[in-house]
């Protein structure tokens, strides 16, 4: 697995977001994108996964271009800023609407990814009755249960409690060795040391040090 961007740039309104950006990604290895608030982070995670196209430059995933050969990663999990499902379903439900796009894992697989993180599939509480950290924990299940190739967390860690970072670090490093591609933001530099393998600081834009 191997994903490459090549001299990526996107403009919004005359500003200009992300600079000739120059990455090359390959399994098996967690990647750390650090920076600001409106540093880029976020914008270069949705371009990666495919929700904004760059005004400028290519994004290469196993010799398919993005948005030219394909419109979106074949096998991609990700979670950028707040999870957002339907409010009047339940989590599991929410969950098995998603499962049936690709239609890659049955039930039994969601209900047991739910409860990794301490969820209760069978629970009948609708999303917009969850609390924050129940709606993050939602969220990174979506992400991870069909065991993606590529895997993008923006901020996963927000709202966890102590118990559902410990399960994260463990999936995280499962997917790892699996060959996966991880990206991962985290505001915390010191998680971002523990969880990175190699880490990339963003800034206006721009890669300003690895």
């Amino acid at each position: 697995m191997v994903l490459q961007i090549k001299n990526l740039t996107k403009v919004i309104n005359k500003n200009t977001v992300l600079s000739n950006i120059c990455l090359d990604f390959s399994g098996g290895v967690i990647y750390g994108l650090q920076g600001k608030n409106g540093s880029g982070k976020t914008m270069l995670m949705r371009c990666i996964c495919g929700l904004v196209r760059p005004t400028s430059g290519e994004i290469v995933i196993n010799g398919e271009i993005l948005g030219k050969d394909i419109s979106f990663p074949r096998s991609m999990g990700a979670l950028i800023e707040y999870p957002s499902f339907l409010n009047n379903y339940s989590g599991f439900k929410n969950l098995k609407l998603l499962a049936s796009i690709q239609k890659k894992i049955d039930d039994s697989v969601i209900k047991a990814c739910m409860q990794d993180f301490g969820l209760e599939p069978d629970s009948k509480k609708k999303f917009k009755k969850y609390s924050l950290g129940m709606k993050q924990k939602l969220g990174i299940v979506s992400a991870i249960m069909e065991n993606p190739d590529i895997l993008i967390l923006d901020e996963p860690l927000n709202a966890l409690d102590e118990a559902a970072v410990l399960v994260f670090k463990e999936k995280l490093f499962e997917y790892k060795n699996r060959g996966s591609i991880i990206i991962i933001s985290c505001h915390d530099s010191e998680e971002m040391k523990m969880l990175a393998d190699e880490i990339f600081i963003i800034e206006n834009g721009q890669i300003i040090n690895q």
